[in-house]
């Protein structure tokens, strides 16, 4: 019974990914170093907006995630975001202890890329470092409704177009990954500047010494997330009885 018990933990756990995988140190320098790039360049694209504001911002956000799981997918899955690697651990993709360790090297990457990116502004510029924040006459409740529809499009995406038994999908994953964080951002950056990213909200944050209303950015993407990865896993995770192709 204690045998059982032991591999019971150990498979929620997941020990044997973290000592006996040399690959984790790989996939951990990928998330560090995919959730830096997406904050410098996603950030920096606020700093310096003037004119077409919203959409440059959405773009910029969208091409990079779409770039670096396209990079990096291979060694960690290129979640570098908290919201995801949650949403991947309430429907058994990944174990915890990968998880919590996604989670920690996702917030360091994003703190060291906000610092950098404030190094490389000047301070007249700098402003608030592109943190998120609520819209003009928008509560918190509403802010937190936002960022929980937003993220729960974008890891309704992801893991429809991860799903391993899918055969019907003939494009791009990471492309249609980058195109609902456009989409996002597009439509929540008026509201709540379209965080749908713990991490991408905590490393400014951090740097600048600005908390007004960041619970909504921990909360509201981490419930979406883990709604979206219930609701696909038991609704519409793709069975063995469905059909290889679609008639569109």
């Amino acid at each position: 019974m204690a045998n059982k018990d032991a591999k019971g933990a150990g498979s929620i756990l997941g020990l044997s990914e973290i000592t006996e995988n040399k690959a984790i140190w790989r996939m951990l320098v990928a998330e560090f170093v995919g959730t830096f790039l997406l904050v410098v360049i996603g950030c920096g694209s606020i700093i310096f907006s003037e004119t077409d504001f919203i959409v440059r911002v959405a773009l910029t956000f969208g091409l990079t995630v779409a770039t670096l799981a396209q990079t990096i997918g291979h060694i960690s899955g290129c979640h570098i975001n908290p919201a995801v690697t949650l949403s991947l651990f309430v429907t058994g993709d990944i174990k915890l202890l990968r998880a919590l360790l996604f989670v920690v090297v996702q917030l360091i990457g994003a703190v060291g890329g906000a610092a950098v990116l404030r190094l490389m502004v000047p301070e007249s510029k700098e402003g608030n470092l592109g943190i998120t924040n609520l819209g003009n006459e928008l509560t918190d409740v509403q802010g937190f409704l936002m960022e929980i529809i937003l993220t729960f499009l974008l890891l309704f995406v992801i893991h429809g177009v991860c799903d391993p038994r899918r055969k019907d999908i003939k494009g791009s994953a990471p492309l249609a990954i980058g195109l609902a964080v456009t989409a996002c951002h597009l439509c929540g950056i008026p509201f709540s500047g379209s965080s749908i990213n713990p991490a991408r909200s905590f490393g400014p944050a951090v740097i600048m010494d600005l908390w007004e209303n960041h619970w909504v950015y921990w909360a509201g993407p981490l419930l979406g997330g883990v709604l979206a990865g219930l609701i696909y896993k038991y609704l519409f995770k793709a069975q063995k009885s469905d059909p290889d192709s679609y008639d569109f």
